[in-house]
């Protein structure tokens, strides 16, 4: 298959139904909302669904990454078990992030020796360091042994009155530092999805090929309250009330959710293998439809489905239908938003082909729950699985041979 010149994109739209629910709060602990087009919204945030989707895929995969910045403190903690002296384990935890760069890895001492900045790695990364030290054990007990004489050293010399003040430089880094480097960069598939910010490790940074919007509601949609109480069961006798009262809030309404796959990016971060990106777009796009986030899903069960996706295969750029719902959408004469939130999303595709042309439209295709045919969308599909399939199929076409000059 031939690369995709000068880009290819994989848009992904959908209309997605949510009853009472809260997937995403804010730091006031109220259910997140924005404004626009005059109106409040209700909003879930890009980082919230993403990190559901990339936990899923790597279930799908079995294949686990970390964010962490607990990285020394785990190796610590492995080395221990493994029968390793408290000291030792804690000065060879220290030595992984001494070792990672020339300078080695900023880090908290006030909070535990974590790294300062959130490193993003496979799981298994934390297996391989652990083996690094063990093969390096004699290296580092030696290097202990000789950071606590010169710590002996120096306390009497205090002690005495003779110390003098020296700049003291950093001590040589014991793990080799092209070793911990390499292990620190490796890749699992959601890391060359969703990309890695890592600017301390040199080659460790990741341009992510997913792009992801805020989801929001077409309509007008604000916080509502909800009054709840707990029943006390072991209340005393003629005694009456609650053990627990409490309001909490929620939000309802049919959102509109947007993301983007740059393939040609995906591709070059597979190393060219153009066979396993399209396997990772197809798993994307089935978890892009098929998971929610989780939070308060035990007292709402928010558990729907999109009533509408829509995907399209660009060359060049993608394009968002987030203008669509730039106006809230107003409900039907007999109740609900599905039916004029379709129409003003098919409305506003058609004005965009108009505008744009189809020159660097692929293919596109849609899958939805509403009864007749949706305009401008392009081919229809009888189900999420025939659409995962068509998209998937479609993104792997050549680009069209570009005009002569």
């Amino acid at each position: 298959m031939a690369a995709y010149a000068p880009a290819r994109y994989v848009d992904f739209h959908a209309l997605h139904p949510l009853p009472a629910s809260v997937l995403n709060r804010g730091e006031d602990d109220l259910p997140k909302t924005l404004q626009l087009g005059g109106a409040v919204r209700a909003m879930v945030s890009s980082q919230s669904w993403k990190r559901a989707i990339r936990m899923r895929l790597e279930d799908d995969l079995d294949e686990y990454a970390a964010r962490t910045r607990m990285l020394p403190l785990r190796v610590a903690d492995a080395l221990r078990e493994a029968g390793w002296p408290a000291d030792l384990a804690a000065f060879a935890s220290a030595q992984v992030v001494r070792s990672a760069t020339r300078e080695g890895l900023k880090t908290e001492e006030n909070q535990g020796g974590i790294t300062s900045v959130t490193l993003y790695l496979p799981r298994t990364v934390l297996d391989d360091l652990t083996g690094l030290c063990a093969e390096h054990r004699p290296e580092l007990e030696e290097a202990l042994a000789k950071e606590k004489a010169e710590k002996a050293k120096e306390a009497e010399a205090a002690a005495k009155g003779t110390r003098k003040k020296e700049k003291k430089e950093k001590p040589p880094a014991v793990l080799p530092t092209p070793t911990v480097a390499a292990l620190i960069r490796r890749r699992t598939a959601t890391i060359n999805l969703f990309g890695r910010m890592l600017a301390e490790v040199p080659d460790a940074q990741v341009d992510g090929a997913v792009q992801m919007a805020h989801s929001f509601s077409v309509h007008q949609s604000g916080q509502q309250s909800d009054y709840f109480t707990a029943v006390e069961d072991w209340s005393l006798p003629h005694e009456t009330g609650s053990a627990h009262l409490q309001t909490s809030f929620f939000t309802t309404g049919l959102l509109y959710r947007y993301a983007t796959v740059n393939l040609t990016e995906l591709t070059r971060n597979l190393d060219g293998d153009h066979d396993r990106a399209l396997q990772l777009l197809e798993l994307f796009a089935e978890a892009f439809i098929d998971v929610m986030p989780g939070a308060k899903k035990t007292a709402t069960a928010p558990h729907t489905y999109p009533c509408l996706v829509h995907y399209a295969v660009r060359d060049r750029r993608p394009v968002s239908f987030a203008a669509a719902f730039e106006q809230p959408v107003k409900s039907a004469s007999g109740g609900g938003y599905t039916a004029p939130a379709i129409q003003a999303l098919s409305q506003h595709a058609g004005a965009l082909n108009r505008l744009l042309g189809t020159r660097r439209l692929i293919g596109s295709g849609y899958a939805t729950t509403h009864e007749t045919p949706v305009d401008h969308l392009g081919t229809a599909h009888a189900s999420f699985d025939d659409l995962t399939d068509a998209l998937t199929q479609t993104a792997a076409q050549p680009s069209p041979p570009r005009a002569a000059a």
